[in-house]
C-alpha cells in the first residue's frame, strides 16, 4: 500500500501518519527528513545534495527522486510508504509513478485532509502545551481540569509556539494549496483522489481513513 497524504499544517496529518505506521507497518517518507538523514549519513545520493547545498543551490528533483528510491528499497518500506511533501509538481508525481513501476509497486490512494481555514486557526492558535512534561492543552477545547494547572504533572508553567499565531497559519495554508494545486488534477484524473474531513475529532478522521484504505 503506497498513498499519498495531503494536508496543511494543523490539520492532523503526523497524528495519522504515525498511527498509519504503527498499526499497518508502513513508513512516512517525508523527503526534508530523508534529505537530512541522507547527508548525515553521507549516503551517494546525501553526498551529492550536501554538495549542491554548500554551494547554495537547490536540490535536483532528480537527486530528491534518488533519495526517494533509495528508501523504497530499504527493508523496512516494503510493507507500504506514505508520501508527505512529495510530489508537488506534475513532474515530480510522473517521476514517483515511475520509481515505484520499476519496482513493481504502484499508487493506491491520494488522501487529503480538508479543512476549514477558519475553524483551523482556531484551532492552532488555541493550543498551549505544559512547559515540564509537554502534554497539551486548547483555550476552547481542552482547558486543564484545575485552571492553570497541568493535569499531567501539576505544573503550573505552560508555552505556546511562538509561529501558532493566525497570520502564520494563514500563510501556511496559502503555501499549502500554491503546493498541492498542481498535483490534484493528475491524480484526480486517475481517480485516485479521495477527501477527508480533517476537521473531525482524530479517531473519526483514523475510521475514515481505514476505510479507504480497506483490510491491513
Amino acid at each position: 500500500m503506497n498513498i499519498i497524504l495531503l494536508g496543511p499544517p494543523g490539520a492532523g496529518k503526523g497524528t495519522q501518519a504515525t498511527r498509519l505506521e504503527r498499526e499497518r507497518g508502513m513508513v512516512q517518507l517525508s523527503t526534508g527528513d530523508m534529505l537530512r538523514a541522507a547527508v548525515k549519513a553521507e549516503t551517494p545520493v546525501g553526498l551529492k545534495a550536501k554538495a549542491v547545498m554548500e554551494a547554495g543551490g537547490l536540490v535536483s528533483d532528480a537527486i530528491v527522486s534518488a533519495l526517494i528510491g533509495e528508501r523504497l528499497d530499504s527493508p523496512e518500506a516494503q510493507r507500504g510508504a506514505i508520501f508527505d511533501g512529495y510530489p508537488r509538481t506534475q513532474a515530480q508525481a510522473e517521476a514517483l509513478d515511475i520509481l515505484l513501476e520499476e519496482r513493481g509497486r504502484k499508487l493506491d490512494h491520494v488522501i487529503e485532509l480538508a479543512v476549514d481555514e477558519d475553524a483551523l486557526v482556531e484551532r492552532i492558535t488555541g493550543r498551549f502545551t505544559c512547559a515540564r512534561c509537554g502534554a497539551g492543552y486548547h483555550d476552547t477545547f481542552k482547558q486543564p481540569a484545575v485552571p492553570g494547572v497541568c493535569d499531567v504533572c501539576g505544573n503550573d508553567e505552560f508555552k505556546r509556539r511562538p509561529d501558532d499565531n493566525a497570520e502564520t497559519v494563514r500563510t501556511r495554508m496559502a503555501e499549502y494549496r500554491a503546493k498541492t494545486a498542481p498535483i490534484l488534477p493528475y491524480y484526480e484524473a486517475q481517480g485516485l483522489v479521495t477527501r477527508v474531513d480533517g476537521m473531525a475529532d482524530m479517531d473519526a478522521v483514523a475510521s475514515s481513513l481505514e476505510a479507504i484504505l480497506g483490510p491491513r
